[in-house]
C-alpha cells in the first residue's frame, strides 16, 4: 500500500469522525389522532426549532399551538439547550401540535432520564388514544341518525 492510499484513508476517517461529532442527535416519534411527528433534538448553544423546515411561529400561527409545543421544553427545564427539528404529517393543526409535544417529550427523556418523572406526571409521555369514531351504515355520522318521521 502506498502513502497516497493511507493518506486518503486517514482523511476519509477524519471526515467521518467530524460528521459523527456534529451529528449527535436523539430522535423520537410522537402521535395524536392521525398525526405523526418525527422529532430530532440535538445539543446546541443556541435554541432553534423548525417544523417541516419552517419556524414554529410560522407553522403554528396561534399562541395556543405554540405554547402546546413549547410546554415540553419548559416543564422539563431544558430551555435553550437543544436545537429541535420535526417532520409532521397527517391530521389537523391542533393534533399535529400535540404530536410534536409527544415526540419532543420522548426525545428529551431519551436524552436525560431524570426528566421522565416530571413529564410523565404531566401526561406528555402518554399517547392520547382518542380517535374519531367510525361512521356506521344507516346513520349520517358515527351516532347521528337520520330524522325520524312518523308517517
Amino acid at each position: 500500500m502506498t502513502t497516497k492510499d493511507t493518506t486518503k484513508k486517514e482523511s476519509v476517517s477524519r471526515i467521518h469522525a467530524v460528521k459523527k461529532a456534529h451529528a449527535r442527535y436523539v430522535e423520537a416519534v410522537g402521535r395524536r389522532k392521525t398525526s405523526t411527528a418525527r422529532v430530532r433534538i440535538a445539543e446546541s448553544s443556541k435554541e432553534s426549532a423548525t417544523i417541516n423546515d419552517k419556524d414554529v411561529p410560522v407553522y403554528f400561527p396561534t399562541a395556543e399551538l405554540q405554547s402546546i409545543v413549547a410546554k415540553a421544553i419548559e416543564k422539563s427545564k431544558v430551555v435553550g439547550k437543544f436545537a429541535v427539528s420535526a417532520r409532521v404529517t397527517g391530521g389537523g393543526i391542533h393534533s399535529q401540535a400535540e404530536a410534536v409535544r409527544h415526540g419532543l417529550s420522548r426525545a428529551i427523556v431519551k436524552f436525560d432520564e431524570e426528566t421522565r418523572k416530571r413529564l410523565k406526571k404531566l401526561g406528555f409521555l402518554k399517547r392520547d388514544p382518542r380517535m374519531k369514531e367510525r361512521r356506521k351504515f344507516g346513520l349520517k355520522k358515527a351516532r347521528k341518525a337520520p330524522q325520524w318521521s312518523k308517517r
